[in-house]
C-alpha cells in the first residue's frame, strides 16, 4: 500500500490528482470542507475498505490542473467565471424544477417536499453568498494581489471573512448531504417522469460542481490569500 497516499489530505489528494474528487465522492470522503483530514484517518473513520481505495487512487495520473497554481487574483476570476457563473444559471432552475416535480409526483412520493425545501435552503445560502464574496471578499483579494503595501481593511484580516466564508460553506455542504441521503444517492424512481429523472441528475451534478467549488477556495485561494498576508506582516513587523 502507497504510505504517501495514506498520509495525503483529501483537498490535497484533488489538488494534485482532479480526477480522483470522483473516486472520493463515490467513498462519501468529503475532500472539500472535510479537505485537511488524511487519507487513512478518513477511511479509517467511515469504515472504508483503505486498500481499495488506495487501489483505486494509484490509477489516477498526477496531472494538477490549471486552478492548482493560479495566484489568488487569477483563482478569483476563474471562479467568479466558472462556478460563480454555474450557481448563477442552475439555482433558480433546480429551484423551479423541484416545485414542478413535488407539485405533480409530491403524493407518491412524499420524500419530495424535503427535497424542495433543502433545495430551496441551498439555494438561500448560496446566494447571498456569492454576492458577498463577489461584492466584499474577492475584490479585497485582489487588492491585496497587487498592493505593495499592506492594504488596510474594514475587516482588519482577511482570515475575519475568510472564517465566515469558510462556515457559509460546511453549511452548505451539510445541506447537500442530507439532498444526497433524501434523493437515495440521487435516484429517481422507476415512476420517474423526465423532469424527475432531469432533477436529480442536475441536484447530482449541483452537489459535486458545488464540492470542487469549496475545494478550490478552502484548500487552495484561501490559504494562498492568508500567506500573502501574512508575508506583508512579516515586513512590516522586521526592523527596517
Amino acid at each position: 500500500m502507497s504510505e504517501s497516499l495514506l498520509t495525503t489530505t483529501l483537498g490535497d489528494l484533488v489538488t494534485a490528482r482532479p480526477d480522483s474528487a470522483r473516486i472520493l465522492e463515490r467513498r462519501g470522503l468529503d475532500y472539500c470542507c472535510g479537505g485537511r483530514e488524511q487519507l487513512g484517518d478518513a477511511c479509517s473513520r467511515l469504515g472504508i475498505a483503505v486498500e481499495e481505495v488506495v487501489a483505486e487512487l494509484a490509477e489516477v495520473t498526477e496531472s494538477p490542473a490549471d486552478w492548482s497554481s493560479m495566484p489568488p487574483a487569477e483563482l478569483v476570476d476563474h471562479l467568479e467565471s466558472t462556478h460563480h457563473a454555474y450557481l448563477h444559471n442552475e439555482l433558480g432552475r433546480l429551484d423551479a424544477l423541484a416545485t414542478k416535480v413535488a407539485g405533480v409526483h409530491g403524493e407518491r412520493h412524499p420524500e419530495l417536499a424535503a427535497i424542495l425545501e433543502t433545495t430551496q435552503a441551498i439555494r438561500a445560502d448560496l446566494e447571498p453568498h456569492l454576492a458577498k464574496e463577489e461584492r466584499v471578499l474577492f475584490p479585497m483579494i485582489r487588492e491585496l494581489a497587487t498592493a505593495t503595501e499592506a492594504p488596510s481593511f474594514h475587516c482588519g484580516s482577511l482570515r475575519n471573512p475568510i472564517s465566515m466564508m469558510m462556515l457559509e460553506h460546511d453549511r452548505a455542504g451539510d445541506l447537500l448531504a442530507r439532498l444526497r441521503e433524501l434523493t437515495d444517492n440521487y435516484t429517481p424512481p422507476a415512476d420517474g417522469c423526465a423532469s424527475y429523472q432531469a432533477l436529480f441528475a442536475g441536484l447530482a451534478e449541483l452537489e459535486a460542481d458545488t464540492h470542487l467549488h469549496v475545494h478550490k477556495e478552502n484548500n487552495v485561494l484561501f490559504p494562498a490569500v492568508v500567506a500573502l498576508e501574512a508575508g506583508f506582516d512579516a515586513r512590516e513587523a522586521s526592523p527596517a
